[in-house]
């Protein structure tokens, strides 16, 4: 009898480590399912060979990557570069990139630096000379590139592009082109280039910070930026319009 019991109790007790590893293995492959991203829940895109995320929030609006937080100056065209090579200052020489993003080198003909940084283009020379020198020590400085800008445009006096040459607020901006003229509402709308593809639409309450109230929020203008007044007051705006590279960018939020 005794020996019945002891084995019966330990029949119990492999039954209830059973049981425990068993919910424990389903406890971890909820876990592992519960962290699987959805379709629903982060869309994958390929651009460019780059691949961005980005995920939707649970109210249902698809949030974007944060913008480059102090990004380098890249090289456009008609920018003139200065290259430098201590050890073969024969090669020595001063380059005007060309409207193709293409500087043309001694001894080593066409190469893009169009989109890069200093830094970058740095590499991308010594790569190119690699057949010709070897571990070549290169030096690039600027020497005339894109001063920074911004755009006004609409209902303002002197509506155009104007140099951003120092720390400037929205209605800084405004006063600069000009002000208001007659057949402008005091809403405003800036648009801020958040990656090469999509610039942000924010509208900025001038109206308020014109009469003293919510000083803070005048916005700090960024070069590139853009300024947009409307003739009509608009209700509805898209947040995130999409920026076409080489052929301007959708400006008037009226048609959202």
């Amino acid at each position: 009898m005794e020996r019945s019991t002891r084995i019966s109790g330990i029949i119990v007790t492999a039954l209830l480590l059973a049981g425990g590893a068993s919910l424990e293995a389903q406890q971890t492959q909820a876990l592992a399912e519960t962290a699987k991203p959805t379709v629903n829940d982060a869309k994958t895109t390929a651009n460019g060979g780059k691949t961005t995320v980005s995920t939707a929030g649970q109210d249902g609006v698809e949030h974007r990557p944060p913008a480059e937080r102090n990004p380098r100056y890249k090289i456009c065209p008609s920018d003139v570069i200065k290259l430098s090579f201590p050890l073969s200052p024969e090669l020595n020489q001063q380059v005007t990139v060309q409207p193709d993003g293409y500087v043309n080198l001694q001894s080593v003909g066409g190469v893009l630096v169009a989109g890069l940084t200093v830094p970058q283009t740095v590499d991308a020379v010594k790569k190119a000379y690699l057949g010709t020198l070897h571990d070549p020590i290169i030096d690039v400085d600027l020497i005339d590139f894109q001063k920074p800008y911004f755009l006004v445009h609409g209902q303002v006096t002197k509506p155009g592009q104007y140099n951003l040459r120092n720390d400037l607020t929205g209605s800084q901006a405004i006063a600069v082109a000009g002000g208001f003229n007659a057949n402008a509402k005091t809403q405003v709308f800036l648009y801020h280039r958040i990656n090469d593809t999509t610039m942000e639409a924010k509208e900025l309450k001038l109206k308020d910070i014109l009469h003293g109230k919510n000083v803070n929020e005048d916005v700090q203008i960024h070069p590139g930026d853009v300024i947009f007044v409307p003739e009509k007051f608009i209700t509805k705006f898209r947040k995130y319009v999409p920026y076409y590279v080489g052929t301007g960018m959708t400006l008037d939020p009226t048609s959202f």
